[in-house]
C-alpha cells in the first residue's frame, strides 16, 4: 500500500510539473507574439521615391546625401523647414545632393492619445508612394498647417484632405486605413533618432546647434 501510495504521489508530481511547464511555455510564447506585434511595423511602403528598408523618400541624384528626420508634430522640425528646406530642396533640383525625407515618429506623448506623429507619418507614406511628385507639396502643407503639441492634431479626415488639396486623391484611403500608422515609430527605433529634427550627411549626424547644416550649404551652393 505504502508503495503504491508512493508511485500516485510521484506521478502526481510528474502532472503538476509538466503542467508547470506547459502554462510556462505558454506564456513565453505569449510574450513573444506580443513582442513581436508591438515591433511590427506592418507592410512596407513601395514606390520610385520610398526606400522601403531604410525609410528613406528620396528627391535628386546627388553624390552627397542629406537625409532629415522629421516628426510632424515638431515645432522646431517646421522651424527648420522654414530656415533649410527650400535650399536643400533646390541643392536636391540642381543634382548637388540626394536629399532624403524620413517621416518618424516619437511624440505620440503629445497628442493626447491620438498618436498624431504616427499617423502624419504614415500620411506621408501613403502620398510618397500614390503621387512621388506631390510628396515635398504634401509636407509642406503639414507644416504649415501643424497643431501645436498636447493637442490631438489633425484628424485622418483632414490628413487625406491635404492629400487631395495637393493632387494626390488616391492617399485617401491609405490614409484612412491607417496602412503606415507604424512606420514612423520603427523608423525612428531603427535609426536611433531620439530628437527632431535629425540631419545626417553621407551618414555623419550633424550638430544644428553648431551650425555644421548651414556650413553643409554654403559648402554646395
Amino acid at each position: 500500500m505504502a508503495a503504491a501510495a508512493q508511485r500516485k504521489n510521484n506521478w502526481f508530481a510528474i502532472g503538476i510539473s509538466i503542467a508547470v511547464v506547459v502554462v510556462l511555455v505558454a506564456l513565453g510564447a505569449i510574450v513573444v507574439y506580443l513582442n513581436n506585434q508591438a515591433n511590427d511595423a506592418g507592410p512596407a511602403p513601395q514606390g520610385e521615391i520610398i526606400n522601403s528598408e531604410t525609410g528613406a523618400i528620396s528627391f535628386g541624384d546627388g553624390d552627397d546625401t542629406v537625409a532629415v528626420y522629421v516628426d510632424f508634430m515638431c515645432p522646431i522640425c517646421n522651424d527648420f523647414e522654414q530656415q533649410y528646406g527650400e535650399a536643400l530642396k533646390q541643392a536636391a533640383e540642381d543634382g548637388k545632393i540626394t536629399l532624403e525625407y524620413h517621416p518618424i515618429s516619437i511624440l505620440d506623448r503629445f497628442s493626447q492619445g491620438s498618436e498624431y506623429s504616427s499617423r502624419s507619418a504614415g500620411a506621408v507614406f501613403c502620398v510618397a508612394e500614390d503621387s512621388p511628385s506631390k510628396t515635398l507639396e504634401y509636407m509642406e502643407t503639414l507644416f504649415t498647417n501643424q497643431p501645436a503639441e498636447n493637442t490631438t492634431g489633425l484628424t485622418d479626415e483632414q490628413l487625406a484632405t491635404y492629400a487631395e488639396e495637393v493632387g494626390a486623391d488616391g492617399a485617401a484611403s491609405c490614409i484612412a486605413d491607417g496602412t503606415y500608422g507604424k512606420w514612423g515609430v520603427a523608423q525612428a527605433k531603427q535609426h536611433e533618432i531620439a530628437g527632431t529634427p535629425t540631419v545626417e550627411v553621407n551618414g555623419k549626424r550633424l550638430d544644428l546647434q553648431k551650425g555644421e547644416i548651414q556650413e553643409m550649404l554654403d559648402v554646395i551652393s
